[in-house]
């Protein structure tokens, strides 16, 4: 079966805010040819999985409308131990961060459109 996430552990939660910890195992699909000799985690994969975890945290959020002020900074590799910081900001807006060993490794700001009622 291919993994497509790493492991998690919810650290805290609260209605505007997640802490997660992510275990970014070698056999993540996402490393397969990126690069081979020195695997590197995505960019788009991080994204991805921010899109991921704020849906599943977060009530309401519909589609990604726009990616804003998107900073990557450090590599993630094999076997790095993450945290990654959740926080909705007004209904509509997710503000995120990883982080590896206190440093910033990436961030940004995804606008969304919320569910419509049902």
């Amino acid at each position: 079966m291919t993994k497509l996430f790493p492991l998690l552990q919810l650290q805290s939660q609260n209605a505007q805010r997640v802490e997660l910890q992510l275990h970014i195992s070698a056999d993540i699909h996402y490393f397969a040819g990126h690069f081979p000799q020195a695997p590197v985690l995505a960019g788009v994969t991080q994204l991805h999985w921010v899109v991921h975890y704020s849906k599943q945290y977060f009530a309401g959020l519909h589609e990604v409308i726009s990616v804003e002020v998107l900073k990557f900074q450090l590599m993630i590799r094999p076997e790095d131990v993450l945290t990654l910081q959740l926080e909705l900001s007004n209904s509509n807006t997710t503000l995120f961060t990883y982080l590896k060993d206190g440093q910033k490794v990436a961030s940004g700001r995804l606008k969304w459109s919320l569910q419509p009622d049902a």
